[in-house]
């Protein structure tokens, strides 16, 4: 039932990290703050299709 899922940087809009969720625990989209190594900053990753 788990997802892999990745995170999309909301800077740069590159995909960074991978992920995996749970589909009928957590139905809204993962959002955190992670590092971005093209941006060289903390910034908000976004779940990306």
């Amino acid at each position: 039932m788990r997802e892999i899922i990745t995170l999309q940087c909301g800077g740069c809009k590159r995909r960074n990290y991978s992920s995996t969720r749970n589909k009928k625990t957590q139905t809204e989209k993962l959002e955190t703050k992670k590092f971005c190594p093209y941006c060289r900053k903390h910034t908000p990753h976004k779940e990306a299709k």
